[in-house]
């Protein structure tokens, strides 16, 4: 009866401590999700600022701002590629246009001959749905202008709060070591430098990973006759760092356009190179690349995937699978948190027992003159 009785309070405790957290987290969109990202960018530019340093003994301040000008030049590289390619699809747009007026018809003949709708109610039904539509079109048209400023402002805070976390990181690593007991002082640097070297091998792999399917994707797609072979592959790429559903939504975009652009013959063998694509990529490039010193299942990337979009949106949804893997490293660590970390794992296969052959018989072996 005392066990219960103390049982309910704790659980109570944290029911309360996660419904904090979340409203905290909701509320602090704007501030907290650019530094989550910030401190991912941190690590991942640690080893540079420490070559800078090391090597060609700059200072701290400079040795930092020359890491956040290569991170600067490289996504806006990325970013003008993928803008390139955005611009073919502008040029082309009524040439997708007008083949989609044709999908349009073809479709509208079908579902006529298929399911006996005439084309006046196909017709009715568009254009109510296109007032409801136009109706809500300054509601759209604001949303599109707020997600724009929340995106640079999320860009501007990412930059500033990286060049402080990599220039005050050894007061934050004082400060992590120093705010624990003495006792805890071995592990929790313990902790922070797996984190660091786990994390950082976490990010790599998943920036390789995204190259690779992008390459893949590029090269198939190329062979297969798509147009925007190159913007899809990078599309697929790019969202596949999102794990199940980042692949679903690259799909459907490629989906549409090569519908689009060469009918519905060629969506046919999309979808069968997307689906061996991810195929590959989850039995040999997520295992080789990524590794597996922190896997996720799949249960827990899914709900911290959903909680994510839910709290943050799109940022959300990137940046759970890192922090979650940060939570099983901590989690690993500590013997009243170990359960945590092997349900938030994978199932641990036991190893098959080796056969041992011993000899009973002695052999001897004579020499012949």
């Amino acid at each position: 009866m005392k066990d219960k009785l103390s049982f309910l309070p704790k659980l109570a405790l944290v029911l309360f401590c996660l419904i904090s957290l979340t409203y905290i987290a909701i509320l602090g969109q704007s501030l907290l999700a650019p530094l989550l990202f910030s401190f991912l960018m941190g690590i991942l530019l640690l080893p540079v600022a420490n070559f800078l340093e090391q090597r060609f003994k700059f200072k701290r301040g400079l040795s930092t701002l020359v890491s956040v000008i290569l991170m600067i030049a490289v996504i806006g590289g990325i970013v003008y590629f993928f803008g390139n390619q955005l611009s073919d699809l502008w040029a082309d747009w009524p040439l997708l246009k007008e083949k989609a007026d044709v999908s349009y018809h073809e479709l509208q003949h079908w579902i006529s001959k298929t399911f006996h709708v005439n084309s006046e109610k196909q017709l009715a039904y568009l254009n109510d749905s296109t007032e409801k539509a136009l109706a809500t079109s300054a509601a759209i048209v604001a949303t599109t202008l707020a997600t724009l400023s929340s995106t640079l402002l999320f860009l501007g805070f990412t930059l500033l709060f990286t060049f402080f976390i990599l220039n005050y990181r050894r007061v934050l690593y004082t400060f992590l070591t120093s705010v624990f007991k003495e006792e805890h002082k071995e592990k929790v640097s313990e902790i922070v430098s797996q984190i660091q070297y786990i994390i950082k091998k976490y990010i790599i792999g998943l920036f390789l990973q995204m190259l690779i399917v992008s390459v893949l994707m590029i090269t198939v797609l190329s062979l297969l006759g798509v147009k925007y072979a190159v913007l899809l592959g990078l599309v697929a790429g790019i969202f596949n760092v999102v794990p199940y559903l980042g692949i679903f939504f690259a799909l459907l975009v490629s989906c549409l356009i090569t519908f689009a652009t060469a009918g519905a013959g060629k969506v046919l063998l999309v979808l069968i190179a997307f689906v061996g694509v991810h195929a590959v990529d989850g039995n040999l490039l997520m295992p080789l690349v990524v590794g597996s010193k922190v896997k996720i299942n799949a249960l827990f990337a899914f709900i911290g995937i959903v909680v994510g979009e839910m709290i943050w949106g799109i940022s959300g949804m990137f940046l759970c699978i890192p922090y979650l893997a940060m939570l099983k490293i901590i989690f690993d660590r500590i013997d009243n948190l170990k359960p945590w970390g092997i349900l938030m794992g994978e199932e641990h296969k036991p190893e098959k027992k080796k056969r041992v052959y011993r000899i009973t018989k002695k052999i001897k072996l004579e020499e012949k003159d």
